[in-house]
């Protein structure tokens, strides 16, 4: 959903949140960085919500563009994110795309195939 809607190319960086999981349930968020002609960056976040029913896989998605900052600012902002939350889940994985589609796909290989499929609206 990420890369089809902002474009590997584009994508500076990504933090990957841990999802919050109970049971057949699983929360997460995705937060991307985006390149600007400006040299800031335009800041997006993908959550989705999935459920295992025994059955098959229910996932439900959705994104939204967060706003724009300086480069140097996005860990804070992402420090704040996981102070707000006031769920001790654990830092964000912060990893670097830089535009690269390889990059993007590398990261795509760790994840559950059936997830990514149900995903892609």
């Amino acid at each position: 959903m990420v890369a089809r809607q902002l474009g590997e190319a584009e994508i500076d960086r990504l933090w990957v949140f841990p999802p919050l999981i109970n049971g057949r349930k699983e929360w997460g968020l995705v937060a991307a960085s985006c390149f600007t002609e400006e040299g800031a960056r335009r800041l997006y976040t993908a959550q989705y919500f999935a459920e295992r029913t025994g059955v098959k896989l229910f996932v439900d998605a959705g994104m939204s563009e967060a706003g724009q900052a300086p480069p140097d600012r996005l860990p804070r902002v992402m420090r704040g994110v996981v102070q707000r939350s006031g769920i001790s889940l654990g830092d964000p994985r912060t990893v670097d795309i830089s535009g690269d589609p390889e990059r993007f796909q590398e990261l795509m290989n760790e994840f559950d195939p059936d997830l990514l499929e149900q995903i892609e609206i």
